[in-house]
């Protein structure tokens, strides 16, 4: 595995293509085993359990979870909620003040118009406007919500 610099200075690890195939079978499925993972890669299991360990200790390999049906979890209403400051000065405090509030899972920064694309999840419509109006008291911002009808994939 080579080490090469990214465009922003970070390094990137180059992986070759059984690393590859260890990463996306781990990324459809997290309990995916050392010795399916052989068997796809043609490598021992030993050696497959030492790419793995390097993988996991170079940060490629952030960690494990599991896929949740969220609707059975009586979270069935899913929706992006796009944010825009209302001041641009306080722009940067906003993903540090809306994590940890409930019913946002996730906040990414993007190009556009919006500066902040949010996922969130809630148990209904009510509880989504619930959100959207705690969002509002928390930050100066304006807010657009999609919501999620079904996932595909």
């Amino acid at each position: 595995m080579k080490e090469r610099e990214g465009t922003d200075g970070t390094a990137v690890m180059d992986v070759d293509q059984r690393d590859a195939i260890i990463l996306d079978m781990l990324e459809a499925d997290g309990h995916a085993t050392l010795v399916q993972m052989s068997k796809a890669t043609g490598l021992s299991v030993s050696a497959v359990q030492s790419r793995v360990q390097k993988l996991e200790r170079r940060g490629i390999i952030r960690g494990y979870k599991a896929v949740i049906d969220h609707e059975r979890r009586g979270l069935p209403i899913s929706a992006f909620v796009s944010v825009t400051p209302l001041d641009y000065s306080q722009e940067a405090d906003i993903p540090e003040k809306l994590h940890g509030l409930d019913g946002v899972v996730s906040c990414y920064s993007i190009a556009g118009a919006p500066s902040f694309m949010l996922l969130v999840r809630v148990a209904s419509p009510g509880r989504l406007e619930e959100l959207l109006n705690l969002i509002h008291r928390t930050v100066p911002v304006s807010t657009e919500s999609t919501v999620i009808l079904q996932t595909y994939f």
